[in-house]
């Protein structure tokens, strides 16, 4: 079953006195719990199809539903509430508050939807254990290293469980060894916690580790073969 489903989109900016095609009809879809890679050259529009199906930035035309609920026709207010509780995002770099301790960053989206403590607190246990940054939660972010940055950034994103979570270029500003290990926690979460994962990267060998890639070009999205990939 579908839980992302991507109709004709389109998003065009302003450049100057030229208006620049980001995305140019693109049209996919999702399967619950599958793990979607999607790869391209810098300024391929791939990244902003992913924020485009984040619900962080509005098409100029075209359909994306995610739960069949289509995300492009909702009101500010309630994409946010969608948002949080469907959607968990990871930044390349990481965006976390620089005045808030780990665990107040981590702790933003369930505030931000009101949930009460309890409703989150046995996930919270689970994820910070899964992700080695327990004993860091008291830090702010310019006392962690790059990697426990990005597993905050990560707990952030798993806290209210969401169904579907992308992640742009999660990996790209840190060493192998750093990015192998996030890119372990990514996959794990998805295992443990159900969720489908759309990926953007520029990285081949973590585009071979997922069930379907999909390349951008100039705007235009399309489907790599098994053999593209060797």
């Amino acid at each position: 079953m579908a839980i992302l489903e991507v109709t004709d989109l389109i998003k065009l900016f302003r450049q100057s006195d030229e208006t620049i095609t980001a995305v140019n009809r693109a049209t996919f879809s999702v399967e619950d719990g599958e793990f979607v890679a999607i790869i391209g050259p810098s300024g391929s529009g791939k990244s902003t199809l992913l924020h485009l199906c984040a619900g962080l930035t509005r098409p100029n035309s075209g359909s994306i539903c995610i739960r069949s609920q289509d995300i492009t026709k909702m009101k500010p207010e309630k994409l946010a509430q969608f948002r949080g509780q469907y959607i968990g995002i990871v930044y390349q770099r990481h965006n976390l508050i620089p005045h808030l301790t780990a665990l107040e960053n981590i702790l933003i989206p369930p505030m931000m939807c009101g949930k009460p403590a309890f409703s989150y607190e046995e996930t919270l246990k689970k994820i910070v254990n899964s992700l080695g940054i327990k004993d860091r939660l008291s830090h702010l972010p310019n006392e962690l290293s790059g990697g426990q940055q990005q597993r905050v950034s990560i707990a952030r994103a798993l806290i209210n469980r969401p169904q579907v979570l992308f992640a742009d270029e999660p990996t790209g500003n840190l060493d192998r060894a750093n990015a192998e290990e996030v890119l372990s926690m990514l996959l794990r979460a998805q295992k443990e916690f159900g969720q489908t994962l759309v990926m953007v990267t520029h990285d081949m060998t973590i585009a071979r580790r997922a069930d379907r890639v999909l390349k951008m070009d100039d705007g235009f999205l399309s489907r790599m073969l098994p053999e593209e990939l060797q």
